[in-house]
């Protein structure tokens, strides 16, 4: 799931989401900066596009854990939250 922003005339994925097992994860790239710590810690999970903006890898075969949730809370600029099974915001 994502949300789509028209930017000059283009397409911009500010929200991007993914299920990881009984999380979802949602990435906001329009906060990221790309530090890319989350890419150090999960490069399963998640990579840095073109810009240098935090995404999904294309194809993630990865289980939730809590070193996924640690990669998650550990962002610097709050650009990745975690949602449990019930929707509730644990990130």
């Amino acid at each position: 799931m994502s949300d789509d922003v028209s930017d000059n005339g283009g397409s911009v994925r500010d929200i991007e989401e993914q299920q990881v097992g009984d999380l979802r994860i949602r990435i906001d790239r329009a906060l990221c900066v790309g530090f890319e710590d989350c890419v150090e810690d999960r490069p399963a999970l998640f990579r840095l596009d073109d810009d240098g903006i935090c995404t999904f890898v294309d194809d993630p075969d990865v289980a939730a854990t809590d070193t996924t949730i640690a990669t998650c809370e550990a962002c610097p600029v709050d650009a990745l939250e975690v949602f449990d099974a019930a929707g509730r915001k644990i990130v």
